[in-house]
This record gives C-alpha cells, sequence and structure tokens, in this order.
C-alpha cells in the first residue's frame, strides 16, 4: 500500500469470469484529507487511481505499471466522513505483451462516484 493506512479491503470476491467485488473502508482520518481540502475532505483522483492499481495487482499477483487510462469519468465527490465505505466492480483481463486491462465503476451507496478504463504493463 503506498499510502499507509489510507484504506482497508474488507471484502474481495470474485463474481465471475475475470470479475471482482471489492469493498473497502477509507480511513476519513488518514492525512491526506488534512490537505485536500481542510473543512471538507474529498477523495483526490490520484487515490482512487492508485487503490484501483494495488486491488487489481493484489487480485492479479503481478506487480503492474499503469500504462494508460482511458474513459475517466469521475461522477460524484467522495466524502470519507460522509461515505466512508467504498464498492469497486473490477473486470481484469489479461491481454497480449504482459499487460492487464481493468475496466472499474466505483460507488459509494448507490451513487455512482467512478468510472475508468486502464491498461497497466507488468513490471
Amino acid at each position: 500500500m503506498l499510502l499507509k493506512d489510507f484504506y482497508k479491503v474488507v471484502s474481495l470476491e470474485n463474481t465471475g469470469e475475470n470479475k471482482h467485488l471489492v469493498l473497502i473502508h477509507v480511513n476519513a482520518e488518514h492525512e491526506v484529507f488534512k490537505g485536500h481540502f481542510p473543512g471538507n475532505p474529498i477523495m483526490p483522483g490520484v487515490c482512487m487511481m492508485q487503490i484501483i492499481k494495488e486491488l487489481v495487482e493484489q487480485i492479479s499477483g503481478n506487480s503492474l505499471f499503469m500504462q494508460s487510462l482511458s474513459n475517466v469519468k469521475f461522477m460524484a465527490l467522495i466524502n470519507p466522513f460522509n461515505t466512508p465505505e467504498l464498492r469497486l466492480e473490477l473486470e481484469i483481463s489479461m491481454a497480449e505483451n504482459d499487460l492487464v486491462k481493468v475496466k472499474n465503476v466505483t460507488y459509494f451507496n448507490d451513487t455512482l462516484a467512478l468510472k475508468l478504463n486502464s491498461v497497466y504493463r507488468k513490471v
């Protein structure tokens, strides 16, 4: 984990071929939220991308390097004090040339917070 104690995996399950459902709990008291933003904490987008990468590494058993992102859509602000539980739906497929392709949809409660497609290279 790049940011120590930033989040905790509550559950991780395989829901079908190449599909995974991950529930995480975000630590609202983490230092990141004191600067982003004081008095109104918001999950930084780069932190969400890091969480996704770390979860895919855990699931695939590979160290990964982000090669590209596409269709990145931040749909709602994530306030860790109001909604610390996030649900990530990941579709992970292994491609040629040591590439790992990921489709992600992230929710808090029933609210869509983030959609993105990413490609990682195994390192």
